[in-house]
């Protein structure tokens, strides 16, 4: 799941998002609140601990991590 070259893509669900801020917190370098809502990095990222624990940690699970070869879900676990 994440060998070299693996990349995850972030996203985050505008209508859901709540803006608590817990995704910048956790992952700066990763989600930015804008205007109240988180947005992530648009590029693929490589796999960081930081994108599952954000969105782990999202209280209403607006945000998804997927593999950016397949699209398979990485976190939230289901």
């Amino acid at each position: 799941m994440s060998g070299p070259g693996a990349a995850w893509h972030l996203s985050v669900d505008a209508g859901t998002c709540i803006g608590s801020g817990m995704c910048a917190g956790i992952a700066p370098a990763l989600f930015t609140l804008v205007d109240g809502v988180s947005v992530a990095s648009p590029a693929p990222v490589a796999p960081d601990p930081a994108a599952v624990d954000a969105a782990e940690s999202c209280p209403v699970e607006a945000i998804a991590v997927r593999d950016a070869a397949d699209g398979h879900l990485v976190a939230p676990e289901p």
